[in-house]
This record gives structure tokens, sequence and C-alpha cells, in this order.
């Protein structure tokens, strides 16, 4: 057998999906693990035969019977050391293959930005994305001052660089809610930039042990040239706000582009159903009566899902009012649609409570380790 095959690096395949090309995957994991986290996009086709059998058929020759001969392939694994050897086997079969450097972990440092495209007088607004578990933050930037929104702790050195290319300099970070799906960037952003950090009153009186400025509804922040509104929208957790920039919602975890978030992160399934009931009321009566032409930008995106024609996650509150189950439905058929399509909880969510809290230290080698996987924070997409 080679000693290796060729192999596509992650950013790049990242540009192969977002450019709409066609991916056919080849997943030598366990069907257990592509079933919990797997590659997706629009032009992805992806098939999963685990690395045991390529070893099995490797041994009594064939293994090109385990794939399309005609097909080219990208090769994944959790680490890129079992997909590799399967690439190369393929490649000595005669079988067009490639592995993917780094595996799943490699997927999982890609980080995206694009710029949501607004008219001229508008603050500028950078979307990031997180294609391996379709988390989103936000750089916006005014004259000399930038705000984040929402930052990841694994990419925390990307914002205020970014800023600076911008010829601006991070004046405030902020997070929308006390996030279970992945470690914040938040007190890291600060603490190498100086910013002022931002919870909501509710968010901060969950406990956090570290020095905030909280922000209640109707509050504004100061950005350059431009105003930023708070608007509280509980129900995800009591804390979550969403953020009016001109004409764009942050809407962070509170509405989705393809429905709601799951209520039960914060007190549990004993309290989900008062916290769905607050949610709906978030999105009926504080969301919904905003202009059809607000732009959503959500804290969240399902992997695979298909960008807007600017390539960012976004889409109009009026479009959204028009598919979206919950603005016409009843708050008990939500409540009970919610209860029922919640799903299993983003991994170690309790610790990165803990952690984003204040409450608990956690190493950072082991921050990038634990919120790997999918972040499960919405309910079944309507």
């Amino acid at each position: 057998m080679s000693d290796s095959a060729g192999e596509i690096a992650p950013e790049a395949l990242a540009d192969r999906i977002e450019s709409r090309r066609q991916v056919a995957l080849l997943d030598v994991r366990n069907r257990e693990e592509v079933d919990a986290w797997r590659i997706d996009g629009p032009s992805v086709e992806s098939v999963n035969v685990p690395y045991m059998k390529f070893l099995g058929a490797q041994a009594t020759g064939g293994v090109e019977e385990l794939v399309d001969p005609e097909e080219s392939y990208v090769v994944v694994c959790p680490r890129g050391e079992a997909s590799a050897e399967v690439a190369a086997m393929l490649t000595d079969a005669g079988v067009d293959a490639v592995n993917l450097a780094g595996g799943m972990h490699g997927w999982a440092r890609v980080y995206r930005r694009q710029r949501i495209a607004r008219d001229a007088t508008t603050a500028t607004v950078y979307q990031y994305h997180r294609p391996a578990s379709g988390c989103l933050g936000y750089l916006v930037v005014s004259g000399e001052e930038a705000l984040v929104v929402d930052p990841l702790r694994v990419f925390a050195d990307r914002y205020a660089a970014d800023a600076e290319a911008d010829g601006a300099s991070v004046e405030h970070v902020l997070d929308t809610h006390v996030h279970a799906d992945h470690f914040s960037g938040l007190r890291r952003v600060a603490e190498a930039t100086g910013a002022a950090t931002h919870l909501s009153e509710t968010a901060a009186g969950r406990g956090v042990t570290y020095e905030v400025e909280t922000v209640a509804d109707g509050d504004r922040i100061h950005l350059g040239d431009h105003t930023i509104e708070v608007l509280s929208t509980p129900g995800h957790t009591t804390g979550a706000m969403s953020l009016c920039v001109d004409d764009l919602l942050l809407s962070g975890d509170s509405l989705f582009l393809d429905g709601a978030p799951r209520p039960d992160l914060q007190q549990g399934d004993e309290s989900a159903p008062e916290f769905a009931r607050t949610l709906h009321e978030t999105l009926t009566e504080r969301l919904a009566p905003l202009p059809d032409e607000t732009v959503v930008a959500p804290g969240h995106v399902p992997p695979g899902t298909e960008p807007a024609d600017d390539g960012t996650y976004t889409a109009r509150l009026g479009d959204l009012r028009e598919r979206l189950a919950v603005f016409a439905e009843s708050r008990k058929a939500f409540v009970e649609r919610v209860l029922e399509s919640m799903g299993a909880p983003p991994a170690n969510f309790e610790r990165i409570i803990a952690a984003n809290l204040g409450r608990e230290t956690v190493a950072e080698d082991d921050t990038f380790e634990l919120e790997l996987g999918p972040n499960n924070c919405a309910v079944t997409a309507e």
C-alpha cells in the first residue's frame, strides 16, 4: 500500500461546499458517530463505510468494491488518521480519493467570516460561521469602534484582528444569553482588548461570578455613529436578548431561520413548558410586530443550511413569518410541538454553562474537545 494519498485542508473543503461544488464524502467512522455529527451541505453526498470494513476488504482484496469506483471521494474520520489509510487503499485500487486533513477535529477548527450585505448608511456587520456546529457570531463596526456578539472562546483572537483590519478597536463584547453549547469568548475578548463586557440583567442574575455591565430591555449601546437597541427575548433562557442594529435583528437563540430554540437547558424538563410559553410570547408579541424588511441574523444555523445570496445565514422577518409555524399557531399547539421535538441536549451542556457563568474553570486544551459535535440548541426544524 502507498504511504499516503493526497489530502484536502478543512478550509478548502468549506470553500467547495460554500461554492456549491459537488462533494462526495466517504465517512469511515462508526454509524453512531455519523448520526450524531456529520459534515453536510446542499451539494454534499455522503456515504458511510466504517474503517473496519476497509481493513477486512484489504485482507481479501477488493476495497474498490465498497465504493463507487468512478466517484472522487473526500475521506473523513475523527482525526484524519484512519481516513488517510482508507484514502491510500482506494488510491492504490485506482479510485480517486483524498483525505480530509485533521478529520472532524480539523473541520471543527474552520471559522468563516462574511459581510452581511446592507445599505451603505448602516453599520458594517460581519457574520462568523462555524460549519462544524452551526454557531454564528457577529462583529459590528461603526467608525473606529466595534462590538463583538456571541464570540467563541476557541476563536477569541480573531475578532480584534478583524476589527483592526477595518480600522476599529473592540469597545464592547456581548453574549445574547448564557450559552449551553459552546464556551463563550466574552471574557477572553475583553481581556485582550479592554472592551466592556455585557450580559442582560437576568442572565447575570443566574450567578455570574465575574464583572459585567448589565443591560436591560430598551437600553442602548452607543457604537461610533450608531445606536444599538437591546430587546429582551426570553424563552430559550430567562436572560436571552436580541439586538436591533438599524434594520438588522441579531436574534441570538431566540429565533432561528428554521424554527425555535429549545426551552429546557436552563432549568430542565420540569420548567420547559413554562419557558416554551414565554418563548411563544416572545416570538409572537415581541418579534413578529417588527417590520417585514427586518433582516434576522440568528445565533445558530443547522449544518448544511444553504446561505442567502450574499453568503450569510440571514432571512427577512416577513419571509419567516410566512413559513414558520410558530407565527400562526396557538400557544398551546406551539408548546406541545416544542416539547415533543427537543431531542438530545448539547454535549457537556451543564459543564459548559457552569464555565460560562464563571463557576468552573476549564483548561484551554479541554474546551475544544468538550464542545465538539452539534449544538442541539434548537427543536426539530419546522
